[in-house]
C-alpha cells in the first residue's frame, strides 16, 4: 500500500474514468488529510485481521493517484515481478525503485520484467487494474480500453503463463469501462461480475462458464452496484482464513443474498474511503498483492504502523 500525503483527484485521467468524482468543495489540504487518514484506516483494518501490510509513504507532490499501486506493478508465484506502462504521464511518476528493492530484500524475487518502455510507443497495460487475473485457471480477464493494449497483454500472458480473455464492457450510458477491476472481482469460491456491462451475450456466457468451471459461484452485480465499487474488492488471507476487502460504500450496495454468498467463504472487511473513491478507484486499487515466497530472514519481520515503509505485524499477504 501507498499512503498519500498530497492526494487529489487527477484531472488528466478524468477523460476516460467516469468513476471519478468532484472535489471542488474541498481544499487541497482537506483532501490530502482525509485520504491519508483513509489509507491508514485500511492498513490498520487489514493488519488487525492478520494481513501483512507493507505501507509506503508518498510525500512527493504531483502524483495524485499514487494511492493505487496495483496499476504499476504486480507480483507472481515463482519469484516474478511485472512493471507496467501507464497511460497518463503523471501516473508514470508513481513507479518506485524502493518498492521493488523491498520486495527483493524480503521475498524471493527471481525476475523483474519491465514493460514500461512501451509507453514511448503509445502502448499501455495498467497492471491489475486493466487485468483481473484468475490464478486458478490462469486466465487474464481484460475489458478492452486504451489502458489495456492487446500487444502488451499478449506479451504479459506469454511471459507469465496466462490465457488472455478480452471483452468489451460499458457502463449504463454506453461509455467503455476504463479498468476491468471495477466490474469484476475473482475470489477463490465466488466471482463478483457486472454481467450487464458485457453486452456480447456469447462472450458473457463464456466468461460465466470459465469462472464457474472451478466451482465458483458467479454473483451478478448491477450497473448501480458497480458504480458503488461493489466489484472493486480483493480477496486476502488473514490469520483466520480468507477475507474480502472492500469499501463500506461497496458493502452497503450489496444485497443480503450477495453478502451471504461472500460470507460463506470469506469474512468481509469494509473500510470507509470516500475521499479516495473520488479518484475513481476503491479498495482493490489500493492493494498490490504479494504472491512471492518470504526470504527466511524476513519472514517474521515486525514493524510498527508508525514506520515510514512497513506495516507487518500480520502473517500473510
Amino acid at each position: 500500500m501507498v499512503r498519500p500525503h498530497h492526494f487529489t483527484v487527477n484531472d488528466v485521467t478524468a477523460a476516460d474514468n467516469v468513476f471519478q468524482g468532484s472535489a471542488a468543495e474541498r481544499t487541497p489540504a482537506e483532501l490530502a488529510e482525509a485520504a491519508h487518514a483513509e489509507a491508514t484506516a485500511l492498513a490498520v483494518a487489514l493488519e488487525s485481521q492478520g494481513v501483512r501490510v507493507h505501507l509506503f509513504e508518498d510525500d512527493v507532490p504531483g502524483r495524485p493517484d499514487s494511492v493505487f499501486p496495483n496499476n504499476w506493478f504486480s507480483t507472481h508465484l515463482g519469484g516474478r515481478v511485472a512493471i507496467y506502462p501507464m497511460c497518463s504521464p503523471n501516473r508514470r511518476l508513481e513507479r518506485r525503485t524502493d518498492v521493488i528493492e523491498m520486495l527483493k530484500e524480503q521475498y524471493r524475487v527471481q525476475d523483474v520484467i519491465d514493460y514500461s518502455g512501451l509507453e514511448h510507443d503509445g502502448l499501455y497495460l495498467e497492471g491489475t487494474g486493466a487485468m483481473v487475473l484468475d490464478h486458478l485457471t490462469r486466465i487474464a480477464y481484460v475489458a478492452r480500453s486504451n489502458r489495456a493494449d492487446p500487444i502488451v497483454l499478449e506479451r504479459f500472458c506469454t511471459h507469465f503463463g496466462f490465457e488472455p480473455m478480452a471483452f468489451d464492457a460499458f457502463d449504463e450510458h454506453g461509455v467503455p469501462i476504463y479498468h476491468t477491476n471495477v466490474l469484476m472481482c475473482i475470489a477463490t469460491s465466488f466471482a463478483l461480475v457486472c454481467l450487464d456491462a458485457i453486452r456480447d451475450g456469447a462472450r458473457r456466457d463464456e466468461i460465466v462458464e470459465r469462472l464457474s468451471e472451478t466451482g465458483r459461484t458467479v454473483v451478478a452485480i448491477s450497473h448501480r452496484q458497480m458504480n458503488e465499487f461493489a466489484g472493486n474488492a480483493f480477496e486476502l488471507t488473514g490469520r483466520n482464513g480468507r477475507l474480502l476487502a472492500m469499501s463500506t460504500r461497496a458493502h452497503r450496495a450489496l444485497t443480503a443474498e450477495q453478502r451471504d454468498v461472500i460470507e460463506a467463504s470469506c469474512e468481509i472487511v469494509a473500510v470507509d474511503i470516500p475521499t479516495i473513491e473520488l479518484a475513481g478507484g476503491s479498495v482493490r486499487c489500493m492493494l498490490a498483492g504479494v504472491h512471492l515466497d518470504h526470504r527466511p530472514t524476513a519472514a517474521h519481520a515486525v514493524s510498527p504502523l508508525t514506520t515510514p515503509t512497513n506495516l507487518s505485524k500480520g502473517t500473510t499477504s
